[in-house]
Formats: C-alpha cells, structure tokens, sequence
C-alpha cells in the first residue's frame, strides 16, 4: 500500500493544469482553463480545470478527479500504475510496500528492461527497412507505411545471433528477462524471434514490454509472442490500446480480436478501435480496463467452433466486470473469415454494420445455454437453470439479473420467484422511501460547497448540529479528515482520501457546483459563519420544541431539574419571546 503522505507529496508536486495539457490542450478560461472533454465527444468546451484547487471537472459528462484520477481515466491504469507515473514525471520514487514475496525488483530494473526493448525494436524496425521479402509481406497484407510506423512494425531476420550486434554483452541477464533471447539445456544462448513479422506490445505509458512475431511464410508456430517478463503479464495487457485510445473516445465502443494483425488490418482499413488479446482468453481484467474507458464493448472472433468457444469464455470472464451502463455484444464471422480477411474483402462499412448490429451478452447468453439443454424436456428445462445459477452469481448488476431471470421463466416455465430461490438470488424489492428531512437541504449544500471551496473551515463544522440531510455523512466525513491533518487539507489531497467511499460522487457533483458558482474569497468566511449560525439556530428550535412538547404531556414538573433550567433559559432567549 502506497503511504498517505507520499499521495499528498505527489499531489502537491504535479500541476494539474501541466499534466492535462500535455494530453489535451487548455484554454485560459477566466481564473481556470477550458478544453473539450476528453472522455466523451463534444463541440463546445465543457471540460474545466482548476488550478487552485487542483482538480477537473466536465459539466457535460460529470467527469471528474485530481491529476492521478486523470491518469487513471486517460490512460485507463490502476490507481498504483497512475501514482507511478505520475511519480516518474515528478522524480520521486514510490514507496514500495513491505512484505511483498519473492519477486523483489532490483533499483532500476524496470527501466532497465524498458531500454532494452526500446533497443531491439529500433533493431527490428531498421532491419524491415534492409528486408525486400519483409516489406513485400507487408504489402501483400495491405500495410502502409503510416501503419507500420503507427504500430513500430519491424523484422526480425533469420539467424541465431542477430541481436547480438545491437548488445555487445550477449549474455547480459537483462536479455533473457526480457524475453529477447533463449538458454537451451546445453547453455547456448539464441535469439527468440528470427524471419518473423515484429510487432511491438505497447503499455499505456508508451512503453515496449513485449513483442509478437508473424511468421513470414509457412512454419509453426504462426504467431509467437513474448513470454511472461517483470515487464509483460498477458492477462493484463491489450495489443493497441495506445494506438486506439482516440479513436475509442470517438466511438465509446472497443473492439475485441484475437490476434494482433487483426487489429493493424482494421486500422488500416479506418476501423481505429480495435484492441486484441495476446495468447489467453479474454480476462476481467482486460474487460474492466475497457469499460474504464468505454461504454461498449464489441468481442468480434473468428466463425468457427474456436472462435465460439473464445467468444463463449470472454463472456464468462466479463461478468463480474460489467455494470448496469456498460453494454457487451458479440460479433460472429463467417466461418471463412477472421477480421483481418472480413474487412479487406467486404470493406469498413459491413463491418461496421456487424458491429453495430452485434449480439447483446444476454441473447447470447442465453443462446449459448439453450444449445446446451433439451428444452423440450423436464430434464433439460432443469439443466437450463442449473447452467445459468453460476453465471447469474457472477453478474454484480441488479437490472440486467433481473431481465435474464425474467427470460429464465419463460424459457424454462419456471415462475420467476422459482428461478430466483433456485438460484438462490434474492429478490428484488424497490427502495425503502426515504426519510422525512428535518432541515431544508440547501443549508447543507451551502456548507458542503464553502468546505470544498476551502477546505480548512471543515475543521470548524459542528457535526453534532447537522441534519441528516444527503450531505451530511459528507461533511461529517470531511471533518474527520480536516481533524486529522491538523487543519492541513487541500481538496485534491481529500478527493484522493475520497476515492471508492460512499461519499465520492456527491463530493464530484458539489465540487462541480463551487467551480462553476463560486463564493467570492473575502465572503467566504462570513457566509461560513453565517451558516454555523443558522444550524445553532436551527438546534434552538428543535430543542425549545421537544421540551415544549414534554410539558405539554406532562407539564413543568415533568422535567428535570437539568431540564427545567434549560426550559427557561430557552424560553427568555429574544428567538422564543412571544
């Protein structure tokens, strides 16, 4: 676990303002900077960022975070992965945790494995350039030269010992941790790749941490991709997803293919949004990094019975990822056909047809286990059920639960309820109406805007005092954290304090109304103070009539003495004199 203080050291390091300019130009806006919102498409700039505060905020689409939530959004990384980068641009070093197994990295090995590939991928691109054969399986794939660059495509050339003209030290560890080269039992040490296609695998931050190689004329295997290295974990990365990050904002909807060519041959027939696995199914991982940055994803696989089955474990493998906004369809080619094929014979516009016409998840998950099942019998209806219960467990949304327990039902002439307690789901039951209010909320709201304009003045809120009104558990949250920086609080240190509790949306949502309608600096305080004195006030009254009400059922003497004298110095103040 990364330290507290090294987020708020960070975070008081980068400038906000920098950083999403060099990703998105800004606008000088008044006392903060404007752009179109990155993260969905829009004509006019509702995109802000605060320089004061160190926070962005878009009044169209609601995004909205600190500089390590920017990361996290645009590059679509983990909250670790973020704070690293950001880390390297400001020159610190993150804080390992302790206790982390075996697997401790060396001071700079990371970096160093980064320049190594780097190394043999400027090798591998100036080799293609000196291959005729090279460049002509290029051209009969249908590559330009603006996608072989876009996709750093290079050559690997046949021989055992190639690179070692680009590393001297031949036998340096770092080769074989980068997976460049091979020890055989013997101890000879060869290249991994040779007379093959290479294509770098790029990670959000631009870095080479793997490669896939294509083999260039018949031979086996076709397709060979680096092993698992500190730098590559296949299970976590997509082919592309730097090259496509554009083109996904243009379209909220990533494309899922099998293979790396796949991807290169549907960019260079305008088709930017595709991404691919690299050797393994379709992992959650994979499919929650893509909904960070979509709200649909597309897998398109191959039409044979390899391509079902894939198709068939992404689906697994997505459940626990999606939410009831996101959306995952399927796309199936002819059986004849791959992406790659599909798109040169028929052209962008069949293709984009089956994508936008793809199956929902539900029908074909639903299909895929009628298949399974004799529907025609008692027998099969029951299996039906037995087959869905674990994917149903697996589904974290309430909304597209209940329509698949809905066609359940039907399809198995189970009633609803049936299916439910078969599963063992439980039922839905609308919310419970809310509570009576017992203090107008705009009284609150103002207090949660003037702490989030100025967070200091959290350390003074009176939470005894506070209604329970929607933000109250904020502001009480928020006094906490201004008790326990001793009063030493910027709002991007307490968004991050924020991140995952149950207070952070409505924090974004009244962040976005301080930007937008700020208190004026020098009325700041006085409307702070004016506010304390109404929730003093508004506590008078409540008190004055519970005790008024206590005499009225059981008159004066009912009170206690404590109660008694409170009665009446309540009821001598100016407030309750009639």
């Amino acid at each position: 676990m990364i330290p507290e203080s090294f987020i708020q050291d960070l975070l008081a390091r980068v400038d906000i303002v920098d950083l999403i300019d060099s990703y998105v130009p800004l606008k000088k806006a008044g006392a903060n900077y404007a752009a179109c919102c990155p993260f969905h498409n829009e004509k006019t700039p509702s995109f802000t960022v605060s320089p004061s505060k160190q926070f962005y905020h878009c009044f169209g689409c609601g995004a909205h975070g600190t500089a390590i939530g920017f990361v996290m959004e645009y590059q679509g990384v983990g909250f670790v992965d973020a704070v690293k980068d950001l880390a390297g641009r400001a020159g610190l070093a993150v804080p390992e945790a302790e206790g982390r197994g075996g697997h401790e990295e060396k001071p700079g090995q990371m970096r160093g494995l980064v320049e190594v590939m780097a190394k043999a991928a400027a090798y591998y691109k100036e080799q293609l350039k000196r291959s005729p054969r090279a460049v002509d399986y290029c051209k009969k794939r249908g590559l330009s030269g603006e996608i072989a660059a876009r996709f750093g495509i290079g050559y690997a050339p046949d021989g055992w010992q190639n690179l070692q003209a680009v590393f001297p030290d031949y036998n340096d560890e770092a080769l074989r941790q980068a997976g460049l080269v091979i020890d055989n039992d013997s101890g000879r040490r060869y290249d991994r790749f040779r007379d093959r296609l290479m294509i770098p695998i790029v990670n959000p931050k631009g870095d080479i941490i793997a490669f896939g190689g294509r083999i260039i004329d018949q031979g086996e295997p076709k397709y060979l991709n680096s092993p698992e290295t500190p730098l590559f974990e296949k299970g976590r990365e997509l082919f592309g997803l730097p090259q496509a990050r554009h083109a996904l904002r243009e379209t909220d909807t990533a494309i899922v293919t099998e293979g790396y060519m796949d991807v290169i041959a549907l960019a260079q027939n305008g088709v930017g949004n595709a991404v691919a696995t690299l050797g393994t199914a379709t992992t959650a991982t994979h499919v929650q990094k893509l909904l960070r940055q979509v709200d649909r994803v597309v897998f398109c696989f191959d039409g044979d019975n390899a391509g079902q089955k894939a198709a068939w474990r992404a689906l697994e493998n997505s459940l626990e990822a999606l939410a009831d906004n996101k959306r995952l369809g399927f796309v199936f080619l002819p059986a004849e056909d791959d992406p790659d094929s599909f798109i040169r014979s028929r052209g962008k516009e069949a293709f984009d047809r089956l994508v936008r016409e793809a199956m929902p998840l539900s029908d074909f998950l639903l299909r895929e286990l009628a298949r399974r099942c004799d529907l025609t019998s008692s027998e099969g209806k029951a299996q039906l059920i037995y087959e869905a219960k674990p994917l149903l467990h697996k589904l974290p949304t309430p909304l597209l639960r209940l329509q698949l327990v809905k066609r359940l039902a039907e399809a198995s002439g189970f009633a609803q309820g049936e299916v439910e307690r078969l599963c063992e789901l439980k039922s839905y039951a609308p919310p419970a109406p809310p509570k009576a209010r017992r203090a107008a909320p705009s009284l609150s709201r103002n207090l949660l805007r003037l702490v989030l304009q100025h967070p200091e003045l959290a350390a003074r809120l009176p939470v005894n005092l506070l209604a329970e009104t929607p933000e109250r558990a904020a502001l009480v949250r928020l006094q906490a954290e201004a008790a326990a920086s001793g009063g030493r609080l910027t709002y991007a240190t307490l968004r991050e304090r924020l991140r995952g509790a149950p207070e952070e949306s409505l924090v974004d949502q009244v962040a976005g109304e301080a930007l937008a309608s700020p208190f004026d600096t020098g009325e700041v305080t006085e409307e702070f103070n004016d506010c304390l004195e109404k929730l003093k006030e508004g506590e008078h009254k409540r008190a004055f009539a519970e005790l008024q009400a206590k005499v009225q059922r059981l008159g004066v003497n009912g009170l206690t003495p404590e109660e008694k004298q409170d009665y009446l110095r309540r009821l001598s103040s100016p407030g309750n004199k009639r």
